[in-house]
This record gives structure tokens, C-alpha cells and sequence, in this order.
């Protein structure tokens, strides 16, 4: 029997330091992770997103999935 054959992907991935720890966001996904640090919550979040594509069903998949673009830039404001 033939094994799938793998696909490489692209989420985006925000990290945010909390009180305690490093907190990770997949927002086409919605799915959050954590680590001690940037590094380790990056790695938690991919880990988080690849369990989620290899178990969830497709419909959850579809459901879950932003048909939108994320972008991630900076933004400037002038406060008077």
C-alpha cells in the first residue's frame, strides 16, 4: 500500500508574550499553542496544526479554515 504523499503548507503564526509564557495563534485555523519560549510555542503551534490536518475530517477542516487572507503588517497612528 501506498503511503499519502506529503504536502507542505503555509499558516501564518503570531506569537504574543503573556504573563508567564509565550502564547501562539494560527488565525486561519484557530488554533493556539504556548511555549516557554518564541521558539518552543512556534514548534507547539506547528505540532498543534499538524495533528489537527492529520485527524480532523475534512468538513471540520473546510469549517475551520478562513476562506479570507491574513496579512501581517505593522501600523503607524499619530495620537494628539
Amino acid at each position: 500500500m501506498r503511503s499519502p504523499k506529503k504536502r507542505r503548507l503555509q499558516f501564518t503564526a503570531l506569537i504574543e508574550r503573556g504573563d508567564k509564557e509565550y502564547v501562539s495563534v494560527c488565525p486561519e485555523l484557530d488554533i493556539a499553542s504556548q511555549g516557554a519560549t518564541v521558539e518552543e510555542a512556534r514548534a507547539n503551534l506547528a505540532e498543534a496544526v499538524e495533528l489537527f490536518l492529520e485527524h480532523a475530517d475534512e468538513a471540520e477542516i473546510r469549517e475551520r479554515l478562513h476562506s479570507h487572507e491574513v496579512y501581517v503588517t505593522s501600523l503607524e497612528v499619530v495620537v494628539v
